[in-house]
C-alpha cells in the first residue's frame, strides 16, 4: 500500500476536527506558523493541506485574518465530488449497511461500459440506507471494481464516508464523473426503504466516479428523496 503523504495526514486529522465540531462555523484554524510547529510540517506541507480543505468548501482562506472555518452546507452533496460526509457533516449524517461490501460477478445490465480490467476482476458491491437528522433520504447501490482494495471487506462502513475509507486507506481520490438523473415512480421496495408518501416521486441517479487510479471508477445507483431536501455538486 502506498504511503501517505505528509499533507495528506494533517488534511485529515484538520477535516475530522471541523466535521466533528473541534473547530466551529466561523472560528479560525490554528495559524500556518502554529500547524508547523504542533504537528513538526514544512510551511509548503501545511499549504497544502490547507488548499485542500478550501477545495472541499471546509475553510476560506482570508488574507490578513487567516483560515475561516465553514459551517457544512445545507443542501446534499451527492453530486460533489467531496462527498456526502463532507456536504452534511457527519454530526448530521447518518448510515445504515444493508449490504455490507461483497465480492461477486458485476451485472449483466449495467448503465455504463466497464473496462476490461473491471470486467475480468469482478466486483465489491455495497447497499448503504442514509439518513439527514434521523430521516432517511437516500438508499444507494455501489459497485466497485475489485482491484486496488485489499481486505476492504473487514472495513467497518456504518456511520463512515465511503470516499473517506478509500482516501485514507488506499489513497484513491475522485477526480471527476458523469451521471444521469430523473424522477421515477418508486417500486415498494424504494417506498418502504425511504418513508415514501403514496404517489410521490423519487429522483433516481446513475452515476460513475473517475479517480486517480486506472481502471479504477466507483459507480452508483442512487434514490434520492428531495421532498425536504434539494441536491447539489460540482464536477
Amino acid at each position: 500500500m502506498e504511503q501517505i503523504p505528509q499533507y495528506r495526514k494533517l488534511y485529515e486529522i484538520l477535516r475530522k476536527h471541523i466535521l466533528t465540531g473541534v473547530y466551529e462555523e466561523g472560528s479560525l484554524l490554528p495559524s500556518e506558523n502554529e500547524l508547523c510547529t504542533v504537528y513538526e510540517m514544512t510551511r509548503p506541507t501545511v499549504r497544502h493541506a490547507l488548499d485542500s480543505l478550501v477545495k472541499d468548501g471546509l475553510i476560506l482562506k482570508k488574507q490578513g485574518k487567516g483560515s475561516i472555518v465553514r459551517k457544512p452546507p445545507q443542501n446534499i452533496g451527492i453530486l460533489s465530488i467531496s462527498g456526502t460526509a463532507s456536504a452534511v457533516g457527519v454530526r448530521y449524517l447518518k448510515t445504515d449497511i444493508l449490504q455490507k461490501p461483497l465480492i461477486k460477478t458485476w451485472p449483466e445490465i449495467f448503465p455504463f461500459v466497464l473496462s476490461e480490467l473491471e470486467k475480468e476482476s469482478g466486483c465489491i458491491y455495497l447497499e448503504r440506507l442514509r439518513y439527514v437528522d434521523d430521516e432517511p433520504v437516500f438508499y444507494d447501490i455501489n459497485h466497485l471494481p475489485n482491484i486496488f482494495l485489499q481486505r476492504i471487506t473487514q472495513h467497518s462502513f456504518e456511520n463512515k464516508s465511503l470516499f473517506e475509507i478509500l482516501r485514507k486507506h488506499y489513497q484513491i481520490e475522485i477526480l471527476g464523473g458523469e451521471q444521469q438523473l430523473k424522477a421515477v415512480k418508486p417500486h415498494k421496495h424504494i417506498k418502504k426503504l425511504l418513508k415514501l408518501k403514496s404517489g410521490q416521486p423519487v429522483l433516481y441517479i446513475e452515476r460513475k466516479l473517475t479517480t486517480n487510479k486506472e481502471n479504477f471508477n466507483i459507480y452508483s445507483t442512487i434514490y434520492f428523496n428531495s421532498e425536504k431536501h434539494t441536491i447539489f455538486g460540482s464536477f
